[in-house]
């Protein structure tokens, strides 16, 4: 199992003080889903004008979180970022001292990180003639991504992207950011665990692969929700103080991978 740590924030003026609680939770997020893998530990810090600042180290989170280079990253969170994404691995493929096997993976205008394992990642690196950068089996997801603009309709691109989606198997819940559309977020929950929780006021989507993190940051009054079960959910950091936890658009898939639905499912990953 691997962890999921993010922010997504609707770029906006927020109090120096708001600034720092965000990075606070952030990083507490991250500490918290240490116990899901502790190989390597990742950041990404996404702008609305695409920019996108990229660090990961084979350290558990809590010697991550304490490096220069971490602390220098999040001092960059600022009013124009629309995410922070993170994450925490435990390897089932691929050696965490090989930067490119740990996540955010970054294959072209796509970042992401994945929890779970991709039993067809060989294959379909093959069937798809897609060039391989690393070892380990998420990166198939990140290149699927990337081959695809979402510059169309966000329905036409959901659709589009769910054909090559739906080919995957095994467990996988993911994340990925697109720089070539820097206000969206792609979410899909297969097999795995990840929670969402909409703050008011800091106009925020707070995403954890751990509920109880939520529930003991937040308090038990918390709108949280357990993201939908083989949706794939396109987020926009422009709309969430409207939508909140609800994606503006979401379309469901159908998988064919043997494995039964069950959200709360642990396993090995990334």
């Amino acid at each position: 199992m691997c962890g999921i740590a993010a922010i997504l924030l609707n770029p906006q003026s927020r109090t120096a003080a708001e600034w720092q609680a965000i990075r606070e939770i952030f990083t507490r997020n991250l500490l918290f889903n240490e116990e899901r893998g502790r190989a390597a530990t990742g950041l990404a810090v996404m702008h609305c004008d695409g920019s996108t600042d990229l660090y990961k180290a084979p350290l558990p989170a809590s010697q991550f979180v304490e490096t220069p280079r971490y602390l220098s990253f999040l001092d960059q969170v600022n009013d124009q970022t629309t995410l922070i994404l993170g994450h925490t691995r435990l390897p089932t493929k691929g050696d965490p001292t090989n930067e490119q096997n740990n996540h955010p993976i970054h294959t072209g205008p796509v970042f992401g990180v994945h929890n779970g394992h991709i039993k067809n990642d060989n294959q379909l690196f093959d069937q798809l003639g897609y060039h391989r950068q690393a070892e380990v089996d998420s990166e198939i997801i990140f290149q699927m991504l990337a081959a695809f603009s979402p510059q169309p309709p966000p329905d036409v691109y959901l659709a589009q992207i769910s054909h090559q989606i739906t080919l995957l198997q095994g467990q996988f819940t993911f994340i990925a950011y697109d720089q070539r559309s820097p206000y969206g977020l792609l979410v899909l929950k297969h097999n795995n665990p990840l929670c969402i929780h909409f703050h008011e006021p800091w106009n925020a989507l707070i995403f954890s692969s751990r509920y109880i993190f939520l529930r003991k940051a937040f308090g038990f009054s918390l709108i949280t929700e357990t993201l939908a079960h083989d949706q794939l959910m396109l987020f926009d950091a422009r709309a969430i103080s409207r939508e909140r936890t609800q994606p503006p658009y979401a379309l469901s898939l159908t998988f064919d991978d043997g494995d039964s639905p069950n959200g709360s499912r642990n396993s090995p990953g990334g």
